[in-house]
C-alpha cells in the first residue's frame, strides 16, 4: 500500500497542486496531511472534484496554523484535532502535528509515526520496544522556510517511506 503524506502546505496553493497531481499520477492508496493548511480555500484540494481521486481516502490532522478551524472542519469532516490513530495495511499509523504532543501510549503503539510543524524532513527508522518503527515528516510542502517543497510517499508494506521534491 503506497500512501501520499504531505504537511505544512501553508496556502501555498501551486506546489499543493502539483503534489496532488503526483499523487494522482502514481495512483496512492490514501492521503495524510500532518496539518497547517492554514485556510478553508487550500483545503479543498483534497476534496474529490478537485484532486480528481473519488476513491482515494484522505486523512488529516489540525495544525498550529489552522486559524480558521470551523471552516476546514466543515470542508473536511474526517480532519482530526490532536492526534489521528489509523490502520492501514495492517500497520498502526499514528499521525499529528505536534511530535511533542504524541503521549508515549500513542507512540508505542505505532509501526508508523508521522509529524510536520518543524518543517524539517525526518525519515529514519528506528528501534521502538523491540520493533522497527518509522518517523516521518515530509518537511513542508510550501516551501516558506527551506526553500524545499517537499512530500513523502509512504511504502507500508515494506514500512519505508521515499521523500520527493515537489518543484513550484
Amino acid at each position: 500500500m503506497r500512501i501520499g503524506v504531505i504537511s505544512d502546505t501553508h496556502d501555498r496553493i501551486p506546489t499543493f497542486q502539483r503534489a496532488m497531481s503526483m499523487f494522482r499520477q502514481l495512483k496512492v492508496d490514501a492521503i495524510l496531511h500532518a496539518g497547517d493548511f492554514v485556510a478553508p480555500f487550500a483545503a479543498r484540494l483534497l476534496l474529490p472534484e478537485y484532486s480528481r481521486m473519488p476513491d482515494t481516502p484522505v486523512h488529516c490532522v489540525l495544525g498550529n496554523n489552522d486559524g480558521e478551524r470551523a471552516g476546514l472542519q466543515k470542508m473536511l469532516p474526517q480532519l482530526v484535532n490532536g492526534p489521528l490513530t489509523l490502520t492501514l495495511a495492517g500497520k498502526t499509523v499514528v499521525m499529528h502535528h505536534f511530535i511533542d504532543w504524541l503521549k508515549p501510549a500513542d507512540i508505542a503503539k505505532a509501526d508508523v509515526v508521522i509529524t510536520g510543524h518543524t518543517h524539517e524532513i525526518v525519515n529514519e527508522t528506528v528501534d521502538h520496544n523491540d520493533k522497527p518503527q518509522l518517523r516521518l515528516n515530509p518537511g513542508e510542502c510550501c516551501g516558506w522556510l527551506t526553500d524545499r517543497c517537499t512530500v513523502a510517499l509512504l511504502d507500508l508494506d515494506k514500512q519505508e517511506a521515499e521523500i520527493v521534491e515537489v518543484h513550484p
